[in-house]
């Protein structure tokens, strides 16, 4: 077995793997992932980006994302915004606009500078799948320890439960890894979800924090952002809107209709390769 070469890449802290498809002599199940994305006994990392080439013309690539749980994710704003500047510094193309394939539909970015872009993440959606019982508007209440939280649910290419909170001295108190698990799991998402706590800072910025399905507490979310930045224009916050994350900054413009583009930056970490013994024991796997 020979060794097979990666990159890994972060987005505000958000971290992930990014394999080439044509690269793998097998294919990347939950276990191997599982393993791979272990901080112990792998690389570590948030998840992981496979890269091939697409099934429809005028694409430059199709994108697919894991979570480190094994589990395949519609879609990734930080992701998405690393897989972009990769396809640009590795030569799948050489233009600051195209589109990308995601479980989520097309992406079509625009790079602005060396390290960064602006994602056309296409339109929002307050009602779908994810939240069934839910009514047009998604709008909605649940109980998780021992308080009731009213959400607004808002389906950006995954399920995001955002969370408006008044009191930031108490948003920030919040013990996600004890809130995160039972909201995720409630009964109201049978596909699980996303969900983000935020509040306003003044006219515009809001202040949020992130947990992920299948992941956890994350230091940034380009999703989560955009589902707290859509919350907080749905009720009635300015919009472009600043979104301040534990990994820094990012940029959401939503337009009335629910449009929303995405801002931010994406750096490579190291390259590297899974050595060739460590590739046999995932063979094996």
């Amino acid at each position: 077995m020979t060794a097979i070469a990666f990159e890994k890449w972060q987005a505000l802290g958000n971290d992930y793997l990014i394999f080439e498809e044509r690269a793998l002599p097998w294919q990347l199940t939950p276990t191997r992932i599982q393993r791979i994305c272990d901080v112990h006994t792998g690389v570590g990392s948030d998840g992981i980006l496979l890269l091939s080439e697409p099934d429809e013309s005028g694409f430059v690539a199709r994108l697919r994302i894991f979570n480190p749980d094994g589990s395949e994710a519609g879609l990734s704003g930080n992701g998405a915004r690393e897989a972009v500047m990769y396809l640009r510094r590795n030569g799948w193309t050489d233009s600051d606009r195209f589109s990308i394939q995601t479980g989520a539909g097309e992406i079509q970015p625009h790079i602005t500078g060396p390290d960064t872009c602006t994602l056309d993440m296409g339109r929002a959606r307050t009602s779908s799948e994810d939240f069934p019982t839910g009514s047009a508007e998604g709008i909605g209440e649940l109980r998780a320890d021992g308080r009731i939280w009213r959400f607004q649910h808002v389906q950006v290419g995954n399920p995001q439960c955002a969370i408006h909170h008044p009191d930031l001295d108490d948003l920030e108190r919040l013990d996600l890894a004890a809130l995160g698990p039972a909201i995720e799991h409630n009964e109201l998402f049978p596909n699980r979800t996303n969900v983000c706590w935020y509040a306003e800072l003044q006219p515009g910025v809001i202040r949020a924090r992130i947990f992920e399905r299948g992941v956890g507490e994350t230091m940034s979310s380009g999703t989560g952002a955009s589902g707290a930045a859509i919350a907080y224009a749905l009720r009635g916050g300015d919009s472009p809107v600043a979104v301040r994350l534990d990994g820094g900054e990012l940029t959401v413009d939503v337009a009335e209709d629910l449009h929303f583009d995405l801002s931010g930056w994406a750096r490579p970490v190291y390259r590297g390769e899974l050595a060739p013994d460590f590739c046999t024991e995932l063979e094996n796997l």
